[in-house]
């Protein structure tokens, strides 16, 4: 399982996946040996015994160094050195460090995950080397209408296009991912070539956090509102909202006294809090620094309302973090394109405050009846049969067959 999120990163629940994956499928008939990357690569690592210790799996971290933050001098470095990502190096490393181990280990198929390519790239190689199926876990297409651009962009449409006719399976985590990856490659990725294993919850950290003191509140109001995670600036852009705020504020709608927005980890506070300051948005909007994955469950689960970012140029994606939001089972204000796969999603497990990111006054407006449903208890919250699919220990049995599958359609395995 060649994974670059993996423990001890922090900052990020992309790790979530691969770990829930790996764990479950030791109960499920098979033994999964992770290939990832030394602990120096991570921008930030967790604490020692945090709740993402990945326990009893094998784990092999190969040399890997952050071209932005190894190899650059004054804070610039060569561009050729972050293609198709920064952490190329772990190609360079992961192919010979690993080579004895995984010859030794013998397995039975290659499983590789974006959203760095560089996993895949070392799939490849491997998967011409051992001669064994390889699944790709995509997650969401690689490439986009003008993403990535230049020399970048090509190397990673080169680096897609060969795992969509390398890999055996493909794995996305929506049906509108694997329409958009079939179209970009008419003949080499048939319908039958691909399985959506959406994002999901963990049941067991869930039930961690639920046996967790409430947290204290950040302000004493009346509505806490809660986005929890990375808010990237193009695709999950919040100024439409800090707009609606102001304007609210302004018309003597809202007020410190009432409600409070917490963005939990945004990855970008250098970004936004110039944007909350001009707007005099400190009382009203905080910025706060990430928790542990418990504990941000646990600050989930305690909110009045939760709050959900997807652009347009994501429509199809569902965000990981929409998965948690409906087993937290609390109100949410999702602020995304209606027409696409976050707002269907929500919308078929009953979430009904859906409003485009970018529009002021469809925010305010939902902004205003979320606040009006929460005060008077009639918020709508999805049933726990809705979510069941959505567990991570269902996913990994489905994964299973996956691999079952393949496995047996390459027949026996040998050194």
């Amino acid at each position: 399982m060649i994974c670059y999120h993996y423990p001890p990163i922090a900052g990020s629940s992309g790790y979530q996946r691969t770990l829930n994956f790996a764990r479950n499928l030791l109960g499920l008939g098979w033994e999964p040996l992770v290939l990832t990357v030394h602990p120096r690569a991570y921008p930030n690592v967790q604490e020692e015994g945090s709740d993402a210790d990945p326990g009893a799996l094998r784990v092999v971290r190969a040399f890997a160094l952050d071209a932005s933050r190894h190899l650059a001098i004054r804070g610039r470095y060569p561009s050729f050195l972050a293609w198709p990502d920064r952490w190329i190096s772990w190609w360079i490393g992961a192919v010979p460090l690993s080579r004895r181990t995984v010859l030794d280990f013998n397995p039975h198929v290659i499983w590789s995950t974006y959203p760095i390519a560089t996993a895949h790239l070392i799939a490849s190689s491997w998967q011409r080397k051992l001669r064994r199926p390889w699944v790709a876990d995509f997650r969401d297409p690689m490439t986009e209408d003008n993403y990535p651009s230049a020399i970048q962009g090509r190397m990673v449409r080169r680096i897609e296009r060969t795992t969509v006719s390398q890999a055996s399976r493909i794995v996305v985590t929506t049906d509108g991912a694997a329409r958009e990856i079939a179209s970009h490659y008419p003949g080499l990725a048939p319908p039958e070539k691909f399985t959506t294993i959406p994002n999901g919850f963990d049941e067991a950290a869930f039930q961690a956090a639920e046996n967790q003191p409430k947290p204290t509140r950040i302000r004493s109001v009346a509505v806490e509102l809660l986005h929890s995670g990375i808010l990237y600036p193009a695709e999950r852009d919040p100024r439409a909202l800090f707009m609606a705020l102001s304007q609210l504020r302004d018309e003597g709608r809202i007020s410190v006294r009432d409600l409070h927005v917490t963005l939990r980890a945004s990855a970008h506070d250098e970004l936004y809090k110039p944007q909350i300051e001009s707007l005099a948005l400190e009382g009203i909007v905080s910025l706060e620094a990430g928790l542990p994955y418990v504990q941000a469950l646990r600050e989930m689960l305690a909110a009045d309302g939760l709050l959900l970012f997807q652009g347009s140029i994501c429509n199809n994606q569902v965000p990981a973090k929409a998965y948690e939001y409906m087993r937290a089972q609390r109100p949410v204000l999702a602020l995304t394109d209606p027409r696409g796969d976050t707002a269907r999603l929500l919308a078929e497990s009953g979430f009904n405050r859906i409003c485009p990111i970018d529009s002021v006054d469809a925010i305010k407006r939902a902004l205003l009846a979320l606040l009006e449903d929460i005060r008077l208890g009639r918020s709508v919250v999805p049933a726990r049969g809705v979510f069941a699919k959505f567990d991570r220990r269902y996913q990994a049995r489905v994964l299973a067959d996956v691999l079952n599958d393949v496995a047996v359609r390459s027949g026996p395995t040998s050194h």
